[in-house]
């Protein structure tokens, strides 16, 4: 495929969603233009490229809880990120041409840190079988979902600084979980309980949000809420709807397992 081929096919998608928006009325339109997006881009750049995963941040759960109006303008929102996306395909293609582009890049440290959080829940399980039935790492609060997340997380980085403390916020100071300050990564995780389910992680997920935007080391944060007993019942909805920027801030939000 040429260079020319690649921007025609990324210009008529653009074109297809910014008909869609003028319509203001249709989610279930809005969903399969996503997909046939998303099969397009994976198409051209490849499954690990970071143009498909800049494109995820922005999904479409069909198990959104937001109803009518609000349900339309979320998604809205969505697809017109999701062109800006696109539009930033394009002009990479333009500017290093669509070999350098559909180049396989290293694994970026967004990517180690998901894969992680993919395994998590298999690597704690697995932590139980032990010979002869030793101690081992029970995973009961969030203090050992921390433990186990800083020890997996030295596989990939030398330097992980566990509680630093944050600026002032709201007149108090409080401390991040991690901070990969070489990768200016900020990791924040919970672990659901009784009492802490799907309004209060939502909650809690917006106040780190407005927290660490004032970290100076933060470029990127990271939420891993850890929910063993499937306390959520709409994991992929909180997912996609915190999963954005906030004010400049991106913000990746993992709810796992599910």
């Amino acid at each position: 495929m040429t260079e020319e081929d690649a921007i025609n096919k990324l210009i008529e998608i653009i074109n297809q969603a910014e008909e869609l928006l003028c319509k203001n009325d249709n989610v279930e339109c809005l969903r399969r233009w996503n997909k046939n997006a998303e099969i397009v881009i994976e198409k051209f750049f490849g499954r690990n490229s970071k143009h498909l995963e800049n494109f995820n941040k922005y999904g479409y759960a069909s198990g959104n809880p937001l109803l009518g109006n609000q349900l339309i303008k979320v998604y809205q929102g969505h697809t017109n990120s999701n062109i800006t996306v696109l539009k930033s395909c394009i002009d990479e293609i333009k500017e290093y041409g669509f070999e350098s582009s559909n180049k396989v890049i290293e694994t970026s440290a967004i990517d180690k840190i998901k894969l992680i959080i993919k395994r998590f829940h298999q690597i704690a399980r697995q932590l139980r079988k032990r010979h002869s039935d030793r101690a081992t790492l029970e995973i009961e609060d969030e203090y050992d979902v921390q433990d186990l997340f800083h020890a997996l997380l030295k596989l990939y980085f030398d330097d992980v600084r566990a509680e630093e403390w944050t600026p002032s916020y709201a007149g108090s100071a409080s401390r991040v979980d991690f901070l990969l300050k070489n990768e200016q990564i900020i990791i924040e995780i919970k672990k659901t309980r009784q009492g802490l389910k799907n309004k209060e992680v939502g909650e809690q997920l917006i106040i780190d949000t407005h927290k660490y935007q004032t970290h100076p080391d933060c470029k990127n944060l990271i939420c891993f809420v850890y929910d063993p007993e499937g306390r959520i019942s709409n994991p992929r909805g909180i997912e996609n709807d915190l999963s954005k920027e906030f004010n400049g801030l991106p913000v990746l939000v993992f709810i796992t397992p599910h």
